[in-house]
């Protein structure tokens, strides 16, 4: 019957690629066990007398796939109708094949078209595959920059993506494709692309999220002064700073972002991992909770949980320092799981399913000061660490652990979550 004038009752009019009209056949009824929107137009009290209906917020294609999937359980996806498709499934409310849609765009998703997915997820509110998005954005920081979409993504996206620290990109190269979208945004509003317009489009908060001290002497000669969107002054004392006249900070962070794997170190308190049912099981009262301290100052930049294949967890975090007794960081998320395999220098070599929690900004944590760290997770029962150890020591800096008393569900030094803390040396 799809697609079929027999016993036809109602007819869809829509616009092709031509932008002529076409017309779909389709059956009320069948429309209505599949669509509660549908149910509503066809059957309510305030229900479509007329045997045809103009939709003009849709393609042929993806209408066509909405009611495919409708007559058959099946639909047929590419990359020229999913967002359609995607569109009409949040619509007509069936987040079945909503969510075939968003399977469809993670297995399809790469730096080369991450930034058209990425606002579609957000405003659809799939969050797993705006997670996913991110990762891609952290892990292929340089080619997803370098693509046609970045240029034209909008300026909250832009901004959100230049200041965030987990990106695996040289500066300089994060630069380049900040003056392109600049340039670009001059162009289509027809003003000079000089270096102070170009700030102007970009705004105060932008700027100062370039790391230029991080960058190498020749590089930001040939490339950043060329451009002029810093101030003279700031150019003067980033070039003294190169030339260690100038010791005193110049107003741009001098941290390395911290996505390449290289740049920050892994701490591994477990000797394995448990992957069967007697799993670690989560309860919506209950924390996972740990003391540590360490015998060298370190930025902690975030935190690996043991999870489950291919499941979800929402996650509450919080950092406690016990001395002054003050949270120093607090997150929240959700986060897919996915296979973890610690390098074959560590001592500890083992593959599990897990996830990372990188925090927004480094956490100091104090040698010689107690600190707890603090998880309410809320998802699947996941693996879990044991043969854990009560001191760790790596690249120099030993991490000693403690049982938490504010520990209910289950983990201890011996056992459960915090497999990883992934920290810096300061």
């Amino acid at each position: 019957m799809f697609n079929n004038d027999l016993f036809s009752d109602v007819k869809f009019v829509v616009r092709s690629e031509s932008e002529s009209k076409q017309v779909i056949p389709a059956h009320k009824f069948v429309l209505s066990i599949s669509s509660p929107v549908f149910e509503a137009m066809f059957y309510s009290e305030l229900a479509e007398t007329g045997d045809s209906i103009e939709l003009p917020d849709c393609e042929y294609d993806s209408l066509l796939e909405l009611f495919r999937y409708m007559y058959s359980d099946e639909v047929i996806l590419s990359g020229h109708n999913v967002m359609g498709v995607l569109y009409l499934a949040k619509k007509y409310m069936m987040p079945s094949l909503a969510n075939k849609c968003a399977e469809y765009l993670q297995d399809n998703l790469d730096a080369s078209n991450v930034f058209s997915i990425l606002p579609q997820a957000q405003k659809y509110e799939e969050q797993n595959l705006v997670d996913q998005c991110w990762e891609v954005i952290d892990k292929q920081a340089d080619a997803a920059v370098k693509s046609d979409e970045f240029a034209t993504i909008e300026k909250s996206l832009f901004e959100a993506v230049v200041k965030r620290d987990t990106l695996n990109i040289e500066e300089i190269e994060l630069f380049k494709a900040v003056n392109l979208w600049a340039t670009k945004r001059c162009e289509e509003q027809g003003l000079s692309t000089d270096g102070s317009e170009k700030r102007r489009i970009l705004g105060e908060r932008i700027v100062k999220r370039i790391r230029f001290p991080v960058m190498k002497q020749h590089e930001f000669a040939a490339v950043v002064l060329d451009c002029k969107i810093l101030t003279q002054e700031e150019a003067f004392r980033i070039v003294k700073y190169f030339n260690s006249v100038l010791d005193t900070p110049v107003g741009f962070s001098e941290q390395n972002r911290i996505g390449c794997e290289e740049s920050f170190q892994r701490c591994r308190r477990f000797g394995s991992v448990v992957h069967t049912g007697s799993g670690h099981p989560y309860a919506a009262d209950k924390r996972d909770c740990l003391l540590f301290e360490v015998n060298k100052d370190i930025s902690l930049l975030g935190v690996t949980l043991c999870g489950s294949r291919n499941c979800n967890y929402s996650v509450a975090i919080r950092i406690k320092n016990l001395h002054d007794s003050e949270y120093l960081y607090c997150k929240s998320g959700n986060f897919p799981s996915s296979s973890i395999r610690c390098t074959k220098s560590s001592e500890l070599f083992f593959p599990y399913f897990g996830f990372n929690i990188f925090f927004d900004r480094p956490v100091v944590i104090r040698k010689g000061v107690r600190h707890r760290v603090e998880a309410t997770i809320s998802g699947a029962n996941s693996c879990c660490g044991q043969d854990g150890r009560k001191s760790v020591v790596c690249l120099g800096v030993r991490f000693d652990f403690r049982d938490s008393g504010e520990s209910s569900n289950g983990t201890t030094v011996e056992r459960g979550q915090f497999p990883e803390f992934l920290f810096t040396v300061q």
